[in-house]
């Protein structure tokens, strides 16, 4: 048998590009060869490589789960107060808390499927939304809909106080904004403040401790033998040297960084080289983005980018999300570096 045949194989697949990188398939994922606008796109498959030859239209979304929800933004807000990213909209937006639908690409995806049929409830809600009232005397709200009315006030605050939040930060809070109103939404977000300003004083007493401590450390080994001392001074200036010649992001960074997020369930979006030879990468999980800092030849966390009560150090990037996904299902989640 000539396997020659089967390795220049070619394929067509219709599939939805995200941008990015890759594109998947219900099987793997392959490497986009030349990126185009996202989209629907015929793909010329070969091998783990696909080229866009062409655009075309959604193929084989029926067969796939279908989520039901109301509109914020460009997000779907659907049970349990879960605002997920919705792909592929339309030229023509759908209104502020509309019933849509969207459909669960094989990669977790969601796509934009169509805009459903809208009742009595949508449009109180909507008027309520433009005068600024609570949804406590509005009836026949689902619990979708009540989210995505309070995801919408938590915005409109946070255009005002200039306070940013990501949905999944205000999940555990959000009905309770619907239901009291916009002086809740405020309550809320400057709550989140005081919690991030808290990591921060709390962040800035462990690097000052950390400081004092390396700073004694210097200072006993200073009081070392002479010899000793000079040739500790000798290896430690050939380390730096070599370090500043190999400065940059060397090869590996970004498959490493990759590897460890997609074993987990991320997806890395971003990566640069830090001084200290520090890394930092910035990925989405869950329908957020994070943004952290981990040691470039370990991978060990050294500022997870949300509030770990100082215990960053015992995290490794691979195992970040899940530490992440229990904050966001326990509702305690609290974003500490934004881009």
């Amino acid at each position: 048998m000539d396997y020659r045949k089967f390795l220049g194989k070619v394929e067509s697949a219709v599939l939805p590009y995200l941008g990015g990188g890759t594109v998947d398939t219900a099987s793997r994922r392959l490497r986009v060869t030349s990126p185009v606008a996202p989209g629907w796109w015929r793909f010329e498959v070969k091998g783990r490589e696909a080229t866009a030859r062409e655009p075309a239209s959604p193929e084989g979304l029926d067969r796939l789960p279908r989520v039901r929800g109301h509109m914020w933004g460009a997000r779907l807000v659907r049970e349990g107060a879960v605002a997920e990213p919705l792909e592929l909209m339309p030229e023509e937006e759908p209104a502020v808390l509309a019933p849509v639908s969207a459909r669960r690409w094989h990669d977790g995806s969601l796509l934009f499927d169509g805009v459903d049929f809208e009742g009595e409830a949508e449009d109180q809600a909507r008027r309520a939304l433009e005068e600024g009232q609570p949804l406590s005397t509005v009836k026949g709200v689902s619990a979708p809909l009540r989210a995505a009315y309070g995801y919408a006030l938590l915005e409109a605050a946070s255009r005002t106080l200039d306070i940013r939040f990501a949905p999944a930060e205000t999940r555990g809070r959000v009905l309770r904004v619907a239901e009291q109103g916009r002086v809740e939404a405020e309550s809320c977000l400057r709550a989140l403040v005081a919690e991030r300003e808290a990591h921060r004083r709390a962040l800035a007493a462990r690097l000052l401790t950390a400081s004092v401590q390396a700073q004694a450390a210097q200072t006993v080994e200073a009081a070392r033998a002479r010899a000793v001392e000079l040739a500790e001074r000798a290896r430690r200036q050939v380390e730096f040297t070599g370090a500043r010649h190999g400065r940059g992001a060397p090869v590996g960074d970004h498959s490493r960084a990759e590897v460890a997020l997609q074993g987990a369930g991320a997806r890395l979006l971003n990566h640069r080289r830090m001084g200290g030879h520090q890394l930092e990468v910035t990925f989405a999980f869950m329908g957020e983005r994070f943004i952290s800092v981990v040691d470039a030849n370990t991978l060990q966390v050294v500022d997870a980018g949300v509030c770990l009560a100082g215990a960053d150090s015992e995290v490794t990037l691979e195992s970040l999300p899940s530490v992440i996904r229990e904050a966001i299902d326990t509702d305690v989640l609290v974003i500490t570096r934004h881009a």
